[in-house]
């Protein structure tokens, strides 16, 4: 149960009210934008509002305990700030969002309502729709240590240590012809080893998809060409001479993280869990492995 602000309980109270929603968004990219149901535009707390015509929303579903609330959010892509290219490139996925109820007339007289992220956004030519997310969905998600003969670490985390702003791990450079949006022929890896970034992310830094990262499937020699081959198509067309940095990548087995990494001793996974045909295995007289000895010394 929320208790209101004495001055907005008193606007409430006067019976004739001048109410309007608003929703603060800020993405991941670090921008951070305001719309409101409102027909002007207005600020608060260094953030201004942009009047959205055609900006509605649903009820917001609240439930106890710990299942997710729910919103959902339409309107038609008529601001600058919201493009079809942008929602396509996936510059809004989860991006925190803030819902309140404000008195416009005096925008000191507000309240925070509901506070989530945006999850899956769909749209057409002219209108989109987003879902919004209580902060309860967070708990879907897997959190903590997994016991597995992988690493659990992201490469360059704080887990793995690894400084991925080290030249031998990450390059840049530029395409020369792509295919399907998944398939890229480069220039500027010429020095580094066949193979060294498969598993990496490949961040463009210009063109359409300027800011979108993909992971990268497979990175190989060809003749005298670099090909990169992305594990999902680029979200916009990739023009010849779009340049991106890309970092090496890693298959989170422990052999890779000793060899290419030399950074075993920050190795988060278990190489040696039993696996199946550890239950499976019958002993033999003539078996020599079997003799209750190491199988790692």
């Amino acid at each position: 149960m929320k208790t209101l602000p004495a001055g907005l309980q008193a606007h409430l109270d006067t019976g004739a009210t001048t109410l309007c929603w608003c929703w603060k968004v800020a993405r991941r990219d670090g921008l951070t934008l305001g719309f409101t149901d409102h027909d002007v535009a207005f600020a608060f707390d260094g953030v201004t509002y942009d009047a959205a015509t055609g900006f509605t929303a649903t009820e917001i579903e609240a439930n106890l305990g710990l299942s997710v609330d729910n919103l959902d959010v339409e309107s038609a892509i008529s601001s600058d700030l919201i493009t079809a290219d942008d929602i396509t490139a996936g510059r809004w996925d989860d991006a925190t969002v803030e819902i309140w109820r404000v008195n416009w007339s005096d925008a000191s007289q507000r309240i925070l309502v509901r506070k989530g992220s945006i999850g899956e956004v769909t749209h057409g030519s002219v209108a989109f729709s987003a879902e919004i997310r209580g902060l309860a969905h967070e708990l879907n998600q897997s959190k903590g240590n997994t016991y597995q003969r992988m690493c659990a670490a992201v490469l360059g985390d704080g887990r793995c240590k690894i400084n991925l702003a080290a030249a031998e791990f990450q390059g840049s450079g530029s395409v020369s012809v792509a295919l399907d949006g998944r398939y890229l022929s480069v220039s500027g890896l010429e020095d580094f080893a066949e193979g060294w970034f498969t598993f990496g992310v490949l961040t463009f830094t210009s063109g359409a998809n300027a800011g979108v990262a993909i992971e990268v499937r497979q990175n190989l020699w060809r003749q005298s060409d670099v090909t990169i081959t992305l594990w999902q198509r680029a979200p916009l067309p990739i023009a010849p001479g779009d340049t991106f940095t890309i970092v090496a990548g890693c298959d989170k087995t422990f052999a890779t993280c000793k060899a290419k990494f030399d950074n075993h001793l920050n190795f988060r996974g278990f190489p040696y869990i039993p696996g199946n045909d550890a239950v499976l295995r019958v002993a033999k007289k003539s078996d020599t492995e079997n003799d209750g000895s190491s199988f790692f010394n």
